[in-house]
């Protein structure tokens, strides 16, 4: 069953959506008032609408009614929080996911204007910084313990041998652990039935004398 996806906003965010979700045969509908932008995105094979998202009379002339989810794309935040509420308490959209310009307006973007999601690019970000400072912090006071404590990092390759083994089955050198999976930017505390994949990479403790070894169960 297709998945009814409204995207508001055809910009370069909104048509790479667009091209993302067109791979899913999913059923999509994209609206931008340029009527410029609608036609080249109608030559690309799209369903696009040339009308002005914030009216919901022109909301209206499209089917857009019960749609599963929207992405509210727009490079301006009074029109995305405007339009978020409209798709949600008028059109019925089932979740709406927003786009936040400014960092700043992220506290108002919240279910009371429609918004079940709202993204901040700035803000992503700058978690993932943090996050990055904290675990090589971390790293770096394993490091200085009297040199008793090494940790190995290791990015599986394609050929990797541990790619589809659950952490569980793979036979760690005594007094060693895998700490934290990074996996497409996110950071992963893994438990034994955690699954490896190719392109995860891999921090491990272990005690100084069984470095080496480690490491090369891990390149494996």
């Amino acid at each position: 069953m297709k998945v009814k996806i409204v995207i508001i906003g055809g910009g370069k965010t909104g048509t790479y959506l667009a091209r993302t979700l067109a791979d899913e045969k999913q059923n999509l509908i994209i609206i931008d008032k340029n009527k410029e932008v609608v036609g080249k995105l109608r030559e690309m094979g799209f369903k696009a609408y040339a009308l002005d998202a914030c009216d919901p009379i022109q909301l209206s002339q499209t089917e857009i009614m019960n749609a599963d989810v929207a992405a509210v794309v727009t490079g301006h935040d009074e029109d995305n929080l405007v339009i978020s509420n409209l798709l949600k308490k008028i059109f019925n959209v089932k979740r709406v996911v927003a786009r936040i310009n400014h960092p700043l307006n992220e506290w108002i973007f919240t279910d009371q204007w429609g918004v079940d999601i709202g993204v901040s690019s700035t803000h992503i970000i700058s978690d993932l910084l943090l996050e990055e400072m904290r675990l090589r912090k971390a790293i770096e006071i394993l490091k200085i313990k009297g040199g008793t404590v090494s940790v190995v990092e290791v990015t599986l390759d394609s050929q990797s041998r541990l790619s589809g083994k659950k952490i569980s089955e793979v036979k760690l050198p005594p007094n060693s652990l895998i700490i934290t999976v990074i996996r497409d930017g996110r950071f992963i505390v893994p438990d034994g039935n955690f699954v490896l994949s190719a392109g995860d990479e891999i921090l491990a403790i272990t005690s100084a004398e069984n470095e080496k070894e480690l490491a090369e169960v891990l390149e494996s």
